[in-house]
């Protein structure tokens, strides 16, 4: 077949994700705490960029004001008649610049910070810092070994291991990633299982537990043998088939199951429990009278403008580099203040929409949380819905019924006796509370469950049933069985 050169026109369509629209679309996905800390920085590195005073106007007297505006950042109108001698009042030094540089070069120097006038902190507001289980298996680890292989292992073990602190890697990926043989991992784990707190570093909760037994140098050999070969019975509180296996008597095994009922099946627990989050909420609602209105939190985000120097260096510029430069930083800062703008409307709107449809959650509780998703909402405020679930992400909302994550509200629905769509958080609730108010010395199956709520009007399946168990993270009937008393 011969080839030939030949020149064709050919039409089409494509989006082009120019620097400046990425930036419009982050900003749609950051929560205001990162909203702040973005515009903090854009205003240390666009000179044309400037912080609107409250005492200096930001918009013109005649200028429009609508209902659902919400007071987001302004542009202030490139007009010739400020005044040059009220440009900017950033000259003032934060500190006596004269003094630091006259002082002499044999004085102590001080930091900047040193020189403001400000209070001492109180002792009693320094916090001590939450050691976490990496850095204290870490710190371990340095003290047990000085050989960088068996380092450099013990760290990627440490690495794979969750907050309970179980280990959720193989040998041989471990031995991959350090290119070590699975020969020096094994060493090297058993090195790590020996770290404080006991049963760190364990692949299930049967080792996890023997590790705690072993421990002891005089561990209890019924103990032992009743989790190495009878776990399963164990679980399931088999004890009478258990003393028969082991031909001891019930009262002697049930001594040894005390004993395990003592250990910690979660060793990291206690380096995660105490880490404190405190989330700012991106959105109020409040209810006046029969009615839900919305407020915005803007707290810390700066109002902007376009700084009055530079407009002004910009019409009477004749230097082409510095031209461009002021004009590339004008097109930077207009889009800036243009993409916040757009974000805080789309959230106003995103949270209208969301409390316009769970109006019953809202005046009721979680049992009237209703099916909801993305779409529904796009639907009705005229968006896509990937613009919907970019406002909602790492984005919360302070209602009546307290404090959640926009994204709470949207979920699958499950249909009941009357034809209703009922949401899956409230079958969740439902499920929660059916447990929580069962004997404890006969757990509900999960069959049972399920037959219970098909008594209220909802079908559903025993798996699903697990499902929602499962994520709720309460154990199986047989393992509830074997909760732990309180002491």
């Amino acid at each position: 077949m011969a080839m030939e050169a030949r020149l064709s026109l050919r039409q089409s369509q494509r989006v082009v994700m120019t620097p400046l629209l990425q930036q419009a679309i982050q900003l749609l996905q950051l929560s205001t705490l990162e909203l702040q800390e973005v515009v903090q920085k854009e205003l240390l590195e666009n000179p044309l960029l400037e912080e609107v005073t409250p005492d200096v106007p930001e918009t013109p007297a005649d200028a429009p004001v609508t209902a659902d505006s919400p007071p987001a950042p302004t542009v202030e109108p490139l007009t010739p008649e400020a005044p040059p001698t009220t440009e900017r009042q950033t000259d003032e030094l934060p500190f006596d610049f004269t003094a630091y540089m006259s002082a002499d070069d044999d004085h102590e120097e001080r930091s900047l910070v040193s020189q403001e006038d400000r209070e001492d902190q109180p002792f009693e507001n320094v916090v001590r810092t939450q050691v976490s289980l990496t850095d204290h298996l870490e710190e371990q680890l340095r003290f047990a070994s000085e050989d960088a292989a068996v380092r450099r292992i013990g760290t990627e073990i440490i690495g794979n291991l969750d907050e309970d602190g179980y280990l959720r890697a193989e040998n041989e990926e471990i031995a991959q990633r350090c290119g070590a043989t699975t020969e020096e991992v094994a060493r090297v784990l058993t090195l790590v299982q020996g770290f404080d707190p006991p049963g760190v570093a364990a692949r299930s909760i049967q080792e996890c537990l023997l590790l705690q037994l072993k421990r002891d140098p005089l561990p209890d050999p019924v103990s032992v043998e009743i989790i190495e070969a009878h776990f399963d019975d164990l679980s399931r509180r088999r004890y009478p088939d258990i003393a028969r296996a082991l031909k001891l008597p019930v009262d002697r095994i049930m001594e040894s199951v005390e004993e395990i009922m003592g250990l910690e099946p979660k060793p990291g627990r206690r380096f995660g429990g105490n880490d404190s989050r405190y989330i700012v909420p991106d959105v109020y609602v409040y209810k006046l009278g029969n009615e839900y209105t919305i407020v915005l939190n803007e707290d810390g985000i700066p109002r902007l403008r376009v700084n009055s120097l530079y407009r002004s260096l910009l019409r009477n510029s004749g230097v082409d580099e510095a031209r461009q430069y002021v004009e590339q930083k004008l097109r930077s800062a207009l889009w800036l203040i243009k993409s916040v703008d757009q974000r805080q409307r789309t959230l106003r709107k995103v949270t209208q929409s969301i409390v316009k449809f769970q109006r019953e959650f809202l005046d009721r509780g979680l049992p009237h949380l209703r099916p909801l998703s993305l779409r529904d909402v796009g639907e009705d405020i005229g968006m896509h819905e990937s613009t919907i679930s970019r406002v909602t992400t790492n984005k919360y909302v302070e209602t009546p019924q307290g404090l959640f994550e926009l994204k709470f509200f949207f979920h699958s629905g499950i249909a009941s006796g009357d034809g209703e769509m009922v949401s899956s958080v409230s079958v969740k609730k439902m499920i929660q509370d059916l447990l929580a108010a069962e004997d404890p010395a006969k757990p509900q199956s999960d069959q049972e469950v399920a037959q219970a709520l098909q008594k209220r009007g909802l079908t559903i399946a025993r798996r699903t049933v697990a499902k929602y168990r499962e994520e709720l993270g309460i154990l199986p009937s047989h393992q509830r069985r074997l909760a732990p008393r309180k002491r």
